[in-house]
């Protein structure tokens, strides 16, 4: 089994910061004085919480969701990759830099990798599957479970 890498260590956190957590996940640009109100704490108390998480990597960025279809991303997918044994940490570099690649899993199972894929359409959404990804050294084999439709559970 492999280590668990320091920066993936486990944080201890409390009532108060699994709340922090949860009002700055319903909506990022929530002000450190509305979480305290929400929280039921002081302000500076809520500034150094959040403080402490940003730091200590809980809270890893502030972000906006974007509606894919409202900005022109109508064709999505579930792209699952087999790749070759060592070359995961290499090919996850490479799938960082393609846009289209919105999220990225190593997984265990009957592949190695999940990505949520989208694009403007299929035509697009075909060019990163066959051009890029299938091209990519260490990928041995990929799979494509289009997207219907999307539902946002936050």
């Amino acid at each position: 089994m492999a280590e668990v890498e320091a920066d993936q260590a486990e944080v201890p956190l409390d009532k108060v910061d699994r709340d922090i957590i949860a009002e700055l996940t319903r909506d990022g640009r929530m002000s450190v004085t509305q979480v305290a109100e929400n929280v039921h704490i002081s302000r500076a108390h809520a500034y150094s919480r959040i403080s402490r998480l940003t730091g200590e990597g809980v809270l890893t960025k502030f972000t906006a969701l974007v509606d894919p279809i409202k900005a022109g991303l109508k064709s999505s997918a579930y792209v699952t990759l087999k790749v070759q044994q060592h070359s995961w940490r290499e090919l996850r570099e490479e799938l960082r830099l393609i846009p289209e690649v919105q999220h990225i899993a190593l997984v265990g199972g009957d592949f190695d990798v999940i990505l949520l894929v989208r694009a403007t359409d299929n035509i697009h959404l075909r060019r990163v599957i066959f051009d890029q990804l299938q091209s990519m050294p260490g990928v041995q084999d990929t799979q494509t479970f289009l997207v219907f439709e999307d539902l946002d559970t936050r």
